[in-house]
């Protein structure tokens, strides 16, 4: 039987030897190469070209199942000689560098392309807030080799301490306007762009609160018109809650109905000539408005039976035949109805809690000079609640209760609006006055300090 095993072997070795003879191709008379030999990718997207040449005239290449998640292939001319591969690599959005392969074949002939992937750059702050007395920040940079830093304004210093962090020195700005610069940290090809804001020497004056930074404001103090920031409202009367105004762009009878006088934001509601009634409603950012943040704005109210003054939100770009009223959502900071003097109210609307099915939020405070003195009104904003302040103290906080959109509508951007209303649902409950007009609404500031760190005022907060 061993002798039998012997003799088999070698007649199938002889067979084997015979058939290359007669013409069979081993495996190593395939010659295939690939150029590049490898590829060093950064952590951007990017296409990478490899030249195939195959003597056998067929090839095939793919991604190895370990990296086949981030690296894409394309084969151009697999029944050629020569071909090329396109290798995509996805931007990596990991803390490291990551390697992977693609396979080319011929038959049973193969080789293999090493595919490495730089991790990306990551840096602590993509914006700086700096106050206008100047100040000094520190950034921590990761990156997978040495980078460099540069600043791209002559008061910004960006000085590289180590290769893990970034010193950057605001220096004062005295001007009365804020300023914006941009400093560079560069990896290779890669780089992180990171914005500096700084506040003018006029928002030092303005008081924020503690945790928040000015990123927007009107003193109201230059010229004798709103500016681009705001956007009035055109409505002919009864277009909503019955209200007998007619909201105007600017004008109406040759009389204004907002303007700027002694660095006040002046909103006057009038009898025309032509016995109508005219008002101003005006609204601040309405395409971008803020997320979450402590909008603040300083006002004296007008007296009369019929007055409807206020100081509210609404969500920016909302498409009400697809997310209506009240499930949309509204933020009222500040209302009052002349007909109850001085009694001032904050309330949200939602789906689940709205005046029309009487479960609406709110909290109302007689202050007594509401129409004799200003008064600061306020809402701070987060993703946890709505609080409501008059003069500081608060009135009412409405808590996210994280049962849904019904409840907690307020994940979207909203802006605020200023207005005067005259009759309507609740302005007029009692009947209106005529005899009250011209009354005016008076904002002395108007300001939002954006949460974390940001605040939005309307006014000068003093």
């Amino acid at each position: 039987m061993k002798y039998f095993n012997l003799i088999l072997l070698f007649l199938l070795l002889f067979i084997s030897c015979s058939n290359d003879e007669a013409g069979g191709s081993p495996i190593d008379d395939v010659t295939l190469t690939c150029l590049p030999e490898k590829v060093e990718a950064p952590a951007i997207r990017g296409e990478y070209i490899l030249k195939v040449t195959c003597s056998a005239g067929e090839w095939t290449a793919y991604a190895s199942d370990d990296c086949s998640s981030w690296i894409a292939v394309k084969v151009a001319g697999s029944l050629d000689r020569q071909g090329t591969v396109t290798v995509t690599v996805d931007a990596n959005t990991g803390q490291v560098l990551r390697s992977g392969s693609v396979v080319i074949k011929s038959g049973l002939k193969r080789i293999t392309i090493p595919v490495t992937q730089e991790a990306p750059m990551s840096v602590s702050k993509r914006e700086i807030y700096s106050n206008s007395g100047g100040e000094t920040v520190t950034l921590s940079v990761i990156a997978t080799g040495e980078w460099s830093v540069k600043s791209n304004d002559s008061w910004i210093k960006a000085v590289k301490s180590d290769n893990k962090t970034v010193t950057v020195t605001t220096e004062p700005n005295e001007k009365k306007a804020s300023r914006n610069g941009t400093l560079e940290i560069v990896l290779g090809v890669e780089k992180i762009t990171v914005s500096v804001i700084q506040e003018s020497a006029e928002d030092r004056e303005i008081n924020t609160p503690e945790g928040y930074r000015l990123v927007w404001h009107d003193e109201f103090n230059e010229g004798t018109t709103l500016d681009s920031d705001w956007t009035h409202e055109v409505q002919k009367p009864g277009w909503v809650n019955n209200e007998l105004q007619e909201y105007v762009n600017g004008s109406a009878n040759d009389k204004r109905v907002t303007e700027l006088i002694d660095g006040k934001l002046n909103i006057n509601c009038f009898k025309g000539s032509d016995d109508k009634i005219y008002s101003g409603r005006v609204y601040a950012k309405v395409n971008t408005g803020w997320l979450y943040g402590y909008f603040e704005a300083r006002i004296l109210l007008p007296k009369g039976k019929g007055t409807w003054p206020a100081f509210w939100m609404m969500p920016v770009d909302n498409n009400f035949s697809t997310n209506p009223w009240p499930g949309c959502g509204e933020i009222d900071i500040m209302e009052e109805v002349g007909v109850d003097a001085n009694i001032v109210s904050s309330s949200i609307h939602c789906e689940a809690y709205n005046h029309t099915i009487n479960t609406q939020k709110t909290a109302a405070r007689n202050i007594g000079t509401a129409e004799s003195e200003y008064h600061v009104y306020a809402c701070e904003w987060t993703p946890d609640y709505l609080r409501f302040y008059v003069d500081g103290e608060e009135l009412m906080t409405f808590r996210n209760e994280g049962t849904g959109k019904k409840v907690w509508p307020f994940t979207y951007n909203f802006y605020p609006i200023l207005n005067l209303a005259w009759g309507g649902d609740w302005g007029g409950y009692k009947g209106v006055d005529d005899s009250a007009l011209p009354i005016t609404m008076k904002v002395d500031c108007a300001s939002i300090p954006k949460e974390i760190n940001e605040v939005i005022i309307i006014g000068n907060n003093t």
